[in-house]
């Protein structure tokens, strides 16, 4: 029988000054023992677009075993 997945919570934004403009993304990754690990990055030329997809990314790449998310 498989063992059961962890499961992780993830909520993610993004943002832009201008467009494009100076933008910056953000996630927290949350385990259902507590833990939690935050991530943050930006550009200096971007799209709030660009910005909100790069947060999911890298929150996804962020995980180093299979999981429900």
């Amino acid at each position: 029988m498989a063992a059961e997945l962890s499961h992780v919570i993830i909520h993610t934004d993004g943002a832009r000054k201008g467009n494009p403009g100076p933008g910056g993304w953000g996630a927290i990754l949350q385990t259902g023992g507590g833990h939690e690990r935050e991530l943050k990055g930006g550009e200096r030329d971007t799209t709030n677009n660009r910005m909100e997809l790069t947060a999911a990314i890298m929150a996804l790449e962020a995980l180093n075993r299979p999981c429900r998310v």
